[in-house]
This record gives structure tokens, C-alpha cells and sequence, in this order.
């Protein structure tokens, strides 16, 4: 990989990591349509540190909120001291899925997993799930009603992403919406649960590729891919909460058809 890729791929990821589009298909098929090599898995969870940076930026507030509530809970020995010390507690326990998950098909997830076939069809399942999630959804919740079983719940559905195709932001704001949060309460709570599994798959496989020598190319790219994905993905999460109130997930649903049609006919 050069450095003018890594800047692409990071654009790609900064602007996919949010939208319920999948990053991880187009980390795949943006390289394939270029005849690049497959960045692989390991790339493409590293420069998700940009986006994490970028929610951590745009979302400061609420977060210093929340690690200032579950630090206050922890002193005072009551988890459940306030509704932002719940929320933050119940994001730990909603992260549990996809990190047991993460772990025990680590292996799959890196070689198997990444074959065009499966990403095309999940593509299209998750549109489906996503198109029925936005029909069925009373969207009056916000994020404070939601208890820790609702938030595990949607752990659950977060850990959907591990299958290249899904979709981390889709899988969450479908979760969001079967339980009836609101489409921007749905994207703004998945940013804020992603967080855990965003910090750590990215930091184990950044340790992971300095101990096999990544040299003095191979940092630089990182470098690049990270800024690039943390310019374009605080971009795109205002692009987000906003096309979500005005035209809902349908758009994301036919895009996600079509490209997964595209990829099955076509390049599979």
C-alpha cells in the first residue's frame, strides 16, 4: 500500500463508518474496483481510530457527562446513581457481545469472512431487517428510557457487524429502531455504544501490526488513513443525524440492494 491509498481507503472509511452503508464492504470493494490489493482486515480496523477520534470530538459533551457520572457511581457504590451513570454502565454491558464475539471468530472475521459473496449478501439481509426495523418502530423513545436489557439488546444487534456486509451504524440503528427510539435517537446512540468496540479492535490490531514491523512506509500510511477517516467521518455524523430526519433509512436500504445486487452479479 502507498500513501495515496491509504488517503483514499481513509476517506472511504470516515465516510461509511457511519452511514448504516457498511465500511467494511467498501473497504473491500473500492480496492477490488481500483485493482489494489485487499487492505485487509486488520487496516481496516486500525484506521477506525479516526473515527473514534471523530466521536469522541463531535460528541464531547456528552460524553465527559457520562465518564464524570460513572466515576461519581463508582465512588458513591451506586451504578445506578443518575440516568447518565445508567446509560454509561449499560454501554459496558452492551459492548459485551460483540467483544466475546470479536474474539472467539477473530480468526474467520480476517480471512474467511471478507470474500465478496458473504458481504453482498449481507448487504442486502441487513436492508431488509432495516426496511422492517423503520416500519414497525413507534420512534417516541429517546436514549434515556432505554434500561440495560434494551441496551444489551442492542449489543446484540451491534454484534451483527463482525459480519463483513452488516454494518456496525446499521446494525445498532436498527436495534435502536425495533425498540422504538427515534431515527436521530437510533444514530446518536450508536455512535456512543460503538465507542468500546471501536478503541479496542483498533488499538489490538495497531500493537498487533507494530510487533510484526510495520517500518517507516507502513506508519506513515496509518497516519494518513486515520486522519483522513477522522476529517471525513466528523463530516459525515452531521450528514447523518440530519438525513435521518428528513428521509429516514430508505435511501440507505436501496443503496444497500443495489450495491449488494451489483457485488453478487457482478464481482462475486
Amino acid at each position: 500500500m502507498n500513501w495515496f491509498q491509504a488517503f483514499v481507503l481513509g476517506i472511504v472509511q470516515g465516510m461509511t463508518e457511519f452511514l448504516p452503508i457498511s465500511s467494511t464492504a467498501h473497504l473491500r470493494i473500492v480496492p477490488y474496483l481500483l485493482g489494489w490489493e485487499d487492505p485487509g482486515a486488520a487496516f481496516s480496523a486500525v484506521i477506525q481510530l479516526g473515527t473514534l477520534i471523530a466521536v469522541l470530538v463531535y460528541f464531547r459533551h456528552e460524553i465527559v457527562q457520562l465518564v464524570v457520572e460513572a466515576w461519581k457511581s463508582l465512588l458513591q457504590r451506586n451504578l445506578w446513581i443518575s440516568d447518565d451513570s445508567r446509560l454509561a454502565w449499560a454501554i459496558v454491558v452492551g459492548s459485551f457481545p460483540i467483544v466475546i464475539l470479536g474474539f472467539t471468530f477473530k480468526d474467520y472475521i480476517e480471512s474467511e469472512a471478507r470474500s465478496l459473496t458473504l458481504i453482498g449478501s449481507s448487504l442486502i439481509v441487513l436492508a431488509i431487517f432495516l426496511y422492517i426495523s423503520e416500519k414497525v418502530s413507534s420512534k417516541t423513545r429517546d436514549i434515556s428510557s432505554l434500561s440495560v436489557k434494551n441496551v444489551f439488546m442492542i449489543g446484540i444487534c451491534q454484534s451483527f457487524a463482525l459480519i463483513p456486509g452488516c454494518s456496525r451504524s446499521g446494525s445498532t440503528i436498527m436495534g435502536g429502531l425495533f425498540l422504538g427510539l427515534t431515527r436521530e435517537s437510533a444514530a446518536r446512540f450508536s455512535f456512543l455504544l460503538g465507542l468500546p468496540a471501536i478503541a479496542g479492535s483498533g488499538l489490538l490490531e495497531l500493537f498487533s501490526l507494530f510487533e510484526d514491523g510495520l517500518g517507516q512506509e507502513g506508519i506513515l500510511n496509518i497516519i494518513i488513513g486515520i486522519a483522513m477517516a477522522f476529517i471525513s467521518g466528523y463530516l459525515s455524523i452531521e450528514l447523518l443525524l440530519q438525513f435521518l430526519k428528513k428521509y429516514g433509512t430508505l435511501p440507505f436500504v436501496i443503496y444497500r440492494v443495489i450495491l449488494g445486487t451489483l457485488i453478487l452479479s457482478f464481482w462475486a
